[in-house]
């Protein structure tokens, strides 16, 4: 059971945080799952061990072109990166009830996946002075 009602879940969808994520450091086992069907930007990052987390995330390039993600050496190593195309970048997004123009990206802590080794990090990008409220829709 997830928030977007009962799913079945391959092993083979199921991404590896070995740190977990900020705040939820005991949760390490997520998959995404499409928020609806079509070309949708966003996602929900939904916690295997716990079917009441879950986290809607969105492609920050779909807001934003020139976002960039440092990633440094020991966390490539533990990303397990031998080609920057496995990658996949994720920044969590907050929806105020009743006002969905208000939406905005964290992008102070974009959520790194290597799609190949299914393992994910949360990396705090607090050098690039990025907020962690940005308002792609309407402002």
């Amino acid at each position: 059971m997830t928030r977007l009602g009962e799913r079945t879940i391959n092993s083979d969808a199921i991404l590896y945080f070995p740190r977990g994520l900020v705040g939820l450091e005991d949760k390490r086992e997520f998959t995404l799952l499409p928020v609806r069907e079509g070309d949708s930007p966003f996602l929900l990052l939904q916690c295997i061990t716990d079917p009441g987390l879950g986290l809607l995330v969105a492609d920050p390039y779909s807001f934003i072109d020139d976002y960039d993600v440092k990633i440094e050496n020991p966390d490539r190593k533990v990303l397990k990166v031998e080609n920057i195309r496995q990658l996949a970048i994720l920044v969590t997004v907050t929806i105020p009830p009743d006002r969905p123009e208000d939406t905005t990206l964290n992008l102070q802590g974009p959520i790194v996946i290597n799609t190949e080794t299914k393992i994910g990090l949360q990396i705090p990008q607090t050098e690039a002075g990025y907020p962690t409220h940005f308002r792609p829709i309407g402002s």
